[in-house]
């Protein structure tokens, strides 16, 4: 039971908060810096539609954009972090969403990771309002408010089972407001998906929401046995203000290995300017911290948009 007005707190009390002088100095260094803004994360031109519309039996991800995923497990269609949205502020999309809402199978479960504008568009979510809702302990409230009917809120390391599959919510190292008065009024984390029957030996799928880098990535590895880590890798430029809550591409392949995961696929970038870090500049580094590790190329699957893993 979460008591209101309760502040949520990071893993050893880890504050990723900044104050204004400090957002004033990110402000003044991004207006020195170019940009080159060109690239745009290509989309998948031969999109496997019919095969997620009619697909019952196997897993597959699809990556939509940013941090949305439609995930299809053991029968289950489940939404990440839905955002269909066409601005995030006064900036518009860097990138269009890979499907389409048209294009989708029926959604049975969507399930957030935490409350920032990017991660939770309600104009998107209206979309679902008769879905089966699984969000951060906190969140609850603010969105029965909003007409949905169906939302189960979880804390860290609670579970939910929705049909065979169990959903894991985890902890991630993040923070959250939507207005001036919410910070940190409910929780964030990452999930992980898995047959409550595990057929395979490593069988769960790890989306890890929003974080910067902690301790927390190596627990989860402890406890899972993840075949497929989705890491964010976007939105960490400058690193001074940024460390605490968004993680390098170089400290997401670390906290891949932390996970034990068998397949990285990178997200959290390509769709919006959060940050001074460029989509080429976050691939680019993903790729270079890759080859100097020498991990094997096959467990690295770049999505493009609209494209899905089977």
């Amino acid at each position: 039971m979460v008591l209101a007005g309760k502040r949520f707190e990071n893993m050893d009390g880890v504050n990723t908060l900044k104050s204004f002088k400090e957002l004033r100095q990110w402000q003044k260094e991004r207006r020195t810096k170019i940009k080159d803004l060109s690239f745009t994360v290509p989309t998948c031109e031969r999109k496997a539609v019919d095969f997620l519309r009619s697909n019952r039996e196997q897993t597959s991800i699809t990556w939509i954009g940013h941090s949305s995923f439609l995930i299809q497990m053991g029968g289950v269609n489940l939404l990440t972090d839905p955002v269909w949205a066409e601005r995030m502020g006064f900036a518009r999309r860097l990138s269009p969403p890979g499907l389409s809402m048209d294009e989708l199978p029926p959604i049975d479960a969507v399930l957030l990771s935490h409350s920032h504008y990017d991660h939770m568009d309600m104009r998107t979510l209206r979309a679902w309002k008769s879905a089966q809702l699984y969000v951060p302990a906190g969140l609850g409230p603010k969105l029965r408010a909003k007409g949905f009917t169906s939302v189960a809120e979880l804390s860290w390391w609670e579970h939910a089972q929705l049909g065979g599959l169990e959903l894991h919510f985890v902890p991630a190292q993040h923070w959250t407001r939507r207005t001036l008065l919410d910070t940190n009024r409910s929780h964030w984390g990452g999930w992980v998906f898995q047959p409550a029957q595990l057929g395979e030996a490593r069988g769960a799928v790890y989306f890890a929401g929003d974080s910067g880098y902690f301790p927390g990535f190596r627990r989860i590895g402890e406890r899972f046995a993840i075949r497929y880590a989705l890491m964010p890798i976007g939105a960490y430029e400058p690193e001074w203000f940024m460390s605490a809550q968004h993680v390098t591409p170089e400290e997401a392949v670390q906290a891949f290995l932390d996970v034990q995961g068998d397949v990285f696929i990178p997200m959290h970038y390509g769709a919006f300017r959060l940050a001074d870090d460029t989509p080429r500049e976050a691939l680019d580094r993903l790729l270079a911290d890759w080859r100097r590790r020498q991990l094997p190329e096959q467990a690295l699957r770049v999505l493009q948009l609209g494209e899905t893993l089977v």
